[in-house]
């Protein structure tokens, strides 16, 4: 634990700003009575983004004496967490992680830069344009090595884009935040290798579709974000409700669905002699399959063909909007034309009663 200590010059005072006092005042007015000291970082951090990214004395007293509590109480939290700068600091504070992640991925060679453009660690360049500190984890490893700046993470560094992204900086240039690559989240370095297309899932890959590429197996298809897949059907089923609350009562299910999708075309007659067994996706029994025949829906290779506006179109007429989604109906439809299985193959006890 290192010892935090406040900067001898200080300045004569400290009072918010209009907008920061109303902020301020809204914070404190979260907690009941009794409690309102646990408004203490969120006002620290806003004394802190007004005074420069530096918290002087006076803040901490301000603070102090807007939530009643005892100066030494907010001065314990000011040193206490080093997300709070106690001296003054740069225009464009540099925090750089120096923890092992970033550490095996370069962290060494961006603070040579941050020395030869900046200086020396915790001292302010003379146009008080810069200054720098090594920290503990950011926690944006997967983009590793990286660094903060005031407010925003600067990501997939070399000491080469770190240098120009300093340049910039300090000659007022527009900059990029996030990963100097563009890579997202914890993508490979390399691009992506598995996972590139969730065929069918997205309501626009299929056979024929520019692009799309067959599920080849039970692996592929298991490997699709339910998460994803289940917060967009919920979003695209409280959509569709929304336009069906608009129409009549009365309204048919052809009425229904037209007022949200676009019908599939279907085909006068299977090809050969029955068709599909369609009741092998997951989803569909009986009844459901009777309604799609007389739709012209006959075949996996149709289902899995389905576009975003049919596909709510079909939900829709069926009964159950985003359901479709649910089940992976596009993604089963697409792995059993390919000559694949569906999730019903794979040994799902309970049967489909619709």
């Amino acid at each position: 634990m290192s010892v935090r200590r406040l900067a001898e010059i200080q300045p004569d005072g400290f009072e918010f700003t209009p907008e920061n006092e109303a902020f301020a005042r809204n914070e404190i007015a979260k907690y009941p009575p009794g409690r309102q000291a646990s408004a203490v970082i969120a006002l620290l951090w806003r004394a802190q983004q007004q005074s420069g990214y530096w918290l002087p004395r006076p803040a901490i007293e301000r603070v102090a004496q807007m939530l009643s509590q005892p100066v030494m109480r907010v001065l314990e939290v000011a040193t206490f967490y080093t997300m709070f700068n106690l001296s003054p600091v740069g225009r464009h504070h540099v925090q750089l992680c120096g923890t092992t992640p970033c550490m095996l991925c370069g962290a060494e060679a961006l603070k040579e830069v941050c020395r030869s453009v900046i200086g020396a660690e915790r001292r302010v360049t003379a146009d008080g344009a810069f200054s720098w500190v090594e920290v503990e984890c950011l926690g944006a490893c997967c983009n590793a090595p990286m660094v903060q700046i005031n407010d925003d993470y600067y990501e997939d560094l070399t000491p080469e884009n770190f240098a120009k992204l300093l340049d910039d900086l300090a000659a007022g240039r527009p900059v990029k935040t996030g990963s100097q690559t563009g890579r997202v989240g914890s993508e490979p370095v390399g691009g992506l290798t598995s996972l590139t297309t969730l065929y069918g899932v997205d309501g626009h890959s299929g056979p024929g579709v520019a692009g799309a590429a067959p599920v080849a197996n039970d692996d592929e298809q298991a490997a699709v974000d339910d998460a994803a897949v289940e917060a967009r059907a919920d979003a695209e089923e409280a959509d569709i409700r929304a336009t069906l609350a608009t129409l009549p009562k009365d309204a048919t299910s052809e009425q229904k669905a037209n007022a949200v999708g676009t019908r599939p075309s279907g085909l006068p007659a299977p090809r050969g002699v029955v068709g599909d067994d369609l009741q092998r996706i997951k989803g569909i029994g009986p009844s459901n399959e009777q309604r799609l025949r007389e739709l012209g829906i006959f075949h996996f290779d149709q289902i899995a063909g389905w576009t975003r506006e049919e596909i709510r179109w079909v939900g829709t007429y069926l009964s159950f909007p985003g359901r479709i989604d649910r089940e992976q109906w596009v993604g089963q439809a697409a792995n059993l034309a390919a000559g694949g299985v569906g999730l019903k193959d794979e040994g799902a006890k309970t049967p489909d009663k619709n």
